[in-house]
């Protein structure tokens, strides 16, 4: 059986190696197994995507699209094009997509419309704000799959309420919790990255900010900032900063006033990243995967958005949402998040969400 998984953003990277290695486990084990991986390139960083692939122990792919920095429609519509031909010469048995990008609706549709199954790893998830691109590439992905795998509880539900068929529907937890507890052990062994910032355990905050509802609306990302900025005044604050976000306060003007107060780095590899995660007393993120990062590690989040896909995380009091209106309004939200722990609960699955996975589309065929 051929797979053919398409991916093109780091959080996909994240969620295929976990995947990919018990593909390759089943392989070796005698299962007639091949996977075929194609980056759409949606990521514009090659060198950080780079990074992510050789510390994730991912196979170079066998395709890389160089699809990227466009406008959604352009770059949905180039990726179609190029996987269309793709998948007519690769002929696979399954198309395998993660999450609600771009690549993922290009994918999911390509495949729908040469009669190829579709696989969606990360089903079921609605922030139901449709002026999120995700959401919508998310919703339609969905109605185009024949297999979906549901992270949570909710997403099966969600999915129930839309009139998705149930023999569909496949349970399997989250692929980001089997990658913790993966690669949680390895970031110990191999990142240095609290001794190259000078950070003490438990003792700074991590922040990331990236989204464009946040780093293309003036108010929404000078509160952002204001709120961070007064935050480390109290306890230090490291913000890997994302090129979108330091090209926003470059043309605000702010960068170096914001500098001077936070520990602005680069972006970092992926086991630097789960090691900041893990020893933060604070994670403060507008992104769905860290949101998901700091609960597994039980480290307790600030997210700056109006909603979240991962509700149950809400309701469990790891995480708590924060609409960046003000300053004042991040700054009282992150001094009520530290020192706060949630209730106990796993809403995530076992740990063996790849295995579910892969196990089911084997017997799929």
């Amino acid at each position: 059986m051929k797979i053919l998984t398409v991916i093109g953003a780091r959080p996909q990277f994240i969620k295929a190696a976990v995947v990919s290695r018990v593909v390759a486990e089943r392989h070796a084990n005698g299962a007639k197994l091949q996977e075929v991986l194609v980056h759409t390139g949606q990521h514009y960083d090659e060198n950080m995507s780079q990074i992510f692939f050789d510390e994730l122990g991912i196979p170079r792919p066998e395709y890389n699209l160089e699809i990227s920095q466009s406008s959604h429609g352009r770059m949905t519509g180039r990726m179609l094009e190029k996987l269309d031909d793709l998948i007519q010469d690769e002929a696979p048995d399954w198309v395998l997509v993660y999450g609600d990008t771009n690549s993922t609706i290009a994918g999911a549709l390509a495949a729908v419309k040469l009669h190829v199954p579709v696989a969606h790893v990360e089903a079921g998830l609605r922030s139901y704000n449709r002026r999120m691109p995700e959401e919508i590439n998310r919703v339609l992905t969905d109605h185009a799959a024949d297999l979906l795998f549901t992270p949570t509880d909710i997403a099966v539900e969600n999915l129930r309420k839309e009139g998705v068929a149930q023999n569909k529907i496949r349970p399997s937890g989250d692929v980001m919790f089997d990658s913790s507890i993966y690669f949680g052990r390895k970031a110990e062994e191999a990142s240095k990255i609290l001794e190259q910032l000078g950070l003490e355990q438990g003792s700074y905050i991590l922040a990331t900010c990236h989204r464009a509802e946040n780093t293309d609306d003036e108010g929404r990302l000078r509160a952002i900032f204001e709120g961070l900025s007064e935050a480390a005044t109290k306890i230090p604050v490291v913000l890997p900063l994302h090129p979108r976000t330091r090209g926003r306060l470059e043309k605000l003007g702010i960068l170096g006033s914001v500098g001077e107060k936070i520990k602005l780095v680069d972006p970092v590899g992926y086991l630097d990243m789960v090691m900041l995660e893990k020893h933060a007393a604070l994670v403060v993120t507008d992104s769905g995967g860290v949101q998901k990062e700091a609960f597994f590690f039980k480290v307790p989040c600030v997210t700056l958005r109006d909603e979240t896909e991962w509700v149950e995380l809400v309701e469990l009091g790891w995480n708590r949402l924060v609409s960046p209106t003000s300053g004042i309004v991040v700054t009282e939200g992150i001094q009520a998040a530290l020192g706060t722990k949630g209730k106990e609960g796993q809403p995530y699955g076992r740990g063996n969400a790849a295995e579910l996975i892969v196990d089911a589309l084997i017997a799929a065929g």
